[in-house]
């Protein structure tokens, strides 16, 4: 299933910690073959979706994509992340980050730096 520059394909994606991703290109589930998925849209194009579909699986979509997303609640993600943090692990690593420069609100940048790394690296 592929797509070429000017036609576009219906995509369908929704995705929930619990229950998993659905992937739709054209109403036909996709989501056994992706690994991963990404949206694009700059301010003059419309959305680009880009599928990381597994080894031999025989999925291909290339091009641009009309794109339908339900509301996702980030609070959820954010909050199970957040819960996941050990305070303790958390001020350990804080207190011997290198870029602590003591101007005022070091603790609140290292605080933030320390939790953007981990969660780069979840």
């Amino acid at each position: 299933m592929s797509s070429t520059h000017g036609e576009h394909r219906r995509v369908r994606i929704t995705a929930s910690p619990d229950d998993g991703a659905v992937i739709e290109i054209d109403g036909h589930d996709v989501a056994s073959a992706v690994e991963a998925y990404r949206i694009t849209q700059t301010v003059d194009e419309g959305p680009e979706v880009t599928l990381y579909v597994q080894q031999g699986r025989g999925v291909e979509f290339d091009g641009l994509a009309e794109v339908l997303v339900e509301p996702a609640d980030l609070r959820h993600v954010v909050i199970g992340f957040l819960d996941a943090v050990d305070w303790r692990k958390l001020d350990e690593a804080v207190l011997d980050r290198d870029d602590l420069d003591g101007r005022p609100g070091e603790l609140t940048r290292g605080l933030l730096a320390q939790l953007r790394e981990w969660a780069a690296s979840a």
